[in-house]
């Protein structure tokens, strides 16, 4: 397995996506890193990495804080040493597919409520990238994923302004960074997914995060020509969206 002993972080990786993600990356051998502002459910996953025979590391993290998160990358070197690939999966979501109240309209929208979406969206990817460049820069490799996700109607601005500004990150960091090797991308599930948090009404109707099968393993060994780009992955193949 190509992946095989590196070591990849994952944010947001107490629940839904990006467990899912931790465990396809200790599928492959990967050391896993976990953050996440959740301690126990961190723990959690931590504790099934290690079921698999695969180091984790869980550290408390709010991507939102800088010095927490350049502590939190700190420690994943000096705990194994490199930083092959950053999952940026932390976030805030609508779900309104799961039946859940749509969010105000902009002219409603309490400011505290936009900045904490944005803040945790757009500026926890930030910090986090920006914190791991160094170090994979040092190496000569590595891979930047965030997450992008469209979609949802009225009272979702917050939403999908974070995440069309992540495209559009990736796509700076893959201009920045190509000569040292690092291949940055914005990944799409495609659609709604029901985590194992969404009602049962929802779980009934809407795919699990297994249906994104090896998107994220793929997406940890995308070739250079696929930097900047947004890709979803359908038939175990990656299709590009968008130019």
């Amino acid at each position: 397995m190509a992946l095989d002993g590196q070591v990849v972080i994952v944010t947001g990786a107490a629940r839904g996506i990006g467990r899912y993600a931790a465990h396809s990356f200790a599928k492959q051998g990967m050391k896993v890193a976990l953050a996440d502002i959740d301690g126990e459910a961190l723990k959690n996953v931590a504790r099934e990495l290690e079921e698999m025979d695969v180091e984790a590391l869980p550290i408390v993290t709010d991507v939102r804080d800088e010095a927490q998160v350049a502590a939190m990358v700190q420690q994943v070197v000096a705990r194994f040493g490199r930083v092959d690939v950053l999952l940026n999966d932390a976030g805030i979501v609508p779900h309104f597919n799961w039946g859940v109240q749509r969010w105000a309209p902009i002219r409603e929208m309490d400011k505290a409520f936009w900045d904490r979406v944005l803040e945790t969206n757009l500026e926890g990817t930030f910090l986090c990238t920006k914190h791991v460049l160094p170090q994979m820069i040092k190496q000569g490799s590595g891979h930047v994923l965030g997450m992008h996700g469209g979609g949802g109607g009225v009272g979702a601005a917050a939403y999908v302004v974070s995440k069309d500004a992540i495209r559009t990150l990736m796509r700076f960091i893959a201009d920045e960074e190509r000569e040292h090797n690092i291949c940055s991308l914005a990944l799409s599930p495609g659609g709604a997914i029901a985590t194992e948090e969404a009602p049962e009404e929802a779980r009934s109707r809407l795919p699990a995060p297994d249906s994104l099968g090896d998107l994220f393993v793929q997406a940890a060994q995308a070739p250079m020509e696929l930097s900047g780009k947004t890709v979803t992955i359908r038939d175990g193949r990656f299709e590009t969206i968008g130019s």
